[in-house]
């Protein structure tokens, strides 16, 4: 298994289908161009892909500042192909974004996660991620 940033268009490219699977809103032609523009605003893209090159796990997250937390790696998106669940992708990819998060210094590592996702809640857990507030949430359009 490797785990690597996609920096590359092909790479992001790569980790559509993946992404896909958490984000069904997604369109694959302006994927790549979406991800750019979210990498100006800090965005980074990751993925785990076996030892066929195939990838099995992508994570989006980015470093900010918060009032309440301090410096903090917000994870917006982990998700695991829905094939290969189960077998070491995403632990490995949660870890990877850990270590990220402790090499830049970071007070925290915290994501949301939808409601419905009872086993991504299960995974979090035994992360030994704390369920710590409420998402809420007021639709504009």
């Amino acid at each position: 298994m490797t785990i690597a940033l996609a920096e590359t268009d092909a790479d992001i490219a790569r980790c559509f289908p993946v992404l896909v699977q958490l984000r069904p809103n997604l369109r694959e032609a302006d994927f790549v161009a979406r991800i750019r523009r979210q990498h100006a605003e800090s965005y980074h893209l990751a993925f785990a892909e076996d030892e066929h090159g195939t990838v099995r796990s992508v994570a989006g997250f980015r470093f900010t500042n918060r009032l309440h937390a301090g410096f903090v790696m917000y994870v917006d998106d982990l998700v695991t192909d829905a094939t290969t669940r189960s077998r070491g992708f995403g632990d490995r990819l949660f870890d990877w974004l850990v270590d990220r998060a402790k090499e830049r210094g970071c007070a925290h590592l915290t994501l949301d996660s939808g409601t419905q996702r009872v086993d991504a809640h299960r995974f979090y857990l035994r992360k030994r991620m704390k369920i710590s507030a409420f998402h809420f949430d007021l639709p504009l359009r």
